[in-house]
């Protein structure tokens, strides 16, 4: 079953506009919702990424990376370059 990259958008920049609304409305620094929302907007680029590739063979220069590929590249690795997690642009 295949998502069309429009509806997967919407639900990305949804996604965002949730976690900015989380984010400005914090209750102290490990609020729940601030961490659902970084997760939901990790979740909607995962699944526009694979509705952009699959309907036309394309993706997005943006790349989700996880907690322990910054913690390898700090300690003089590469990262495994796993796609988890935290978002990061690429320019």
């Amino acid at each position: 079953m295949s998502t069309d990259p429009r509806i997967a958008l919407q639900a990305l920049v949804s996604a965002f506009e949730e976690h900015l609304s989380a984010v400005s409305s914090r209750r102290g620094n490990s609020d729940p919702a601030v961490e659902t929302a970084f997760y939901g907007i990790s979740d909607a680029f995962e699944e526009y990424e694979d509705a952009l590739y699959e309907s036309y063979g394309e993706v997005t220069p943006l790349e989700l990376y996880d907690d322990e590929d910054d913690e390898t590249e700090d300690a003089g690795g590469a990262g495994d370059g796993s796609k988890d997690r935290e978002t990061s642009i690429d320019a």
